[in-house]
């Protein structure tokens, strides 16, 4: 997807919009950062920082496959939650 804007000195470069699934690599200017915990075989989940206080997430393996935008509140729900042990069944081997 492309967007185009015409301000009062005519048409401003037509720029890709930001969506869910778009690839990563399109996502210019993106710094992407892992975990500290991150290990040397790429099981990581990389983020971004996006203009429009949006958060974008990438597998690492696939650093130009789809990224997923997420909301600044949404961001802050998953990272809150994930400290308030929510998800550690996720990673609880072998126990239910």
């Amino acid at each position: 997807m492309l967007q185009s804007d015409t301000g009062r000195n005519g048409p401003r470069p037509t720029v890709p919009s930001t969506y869910n699934g778009m690839s990563a690599a399109h996502l210019s200017g993106a710094r992407w950062l892992k975990s500290r915990r991150s290990n040397s075989q790429g099981n990581c989940v990389e983020i971004a920082e996006l203009p429009g206080d949006r958060i974008a997430m990438r597998n690492s393996r696939h650093p130009e496959g789809p990224a997923l935008i997420y909301t600044r509140p949404e961001i802050e729900a998953l990272i809150m939650g994930a400290k308030d042990g929510d998800f550690d069944h996720l990673i609880a081997h072998g126990h239910n």
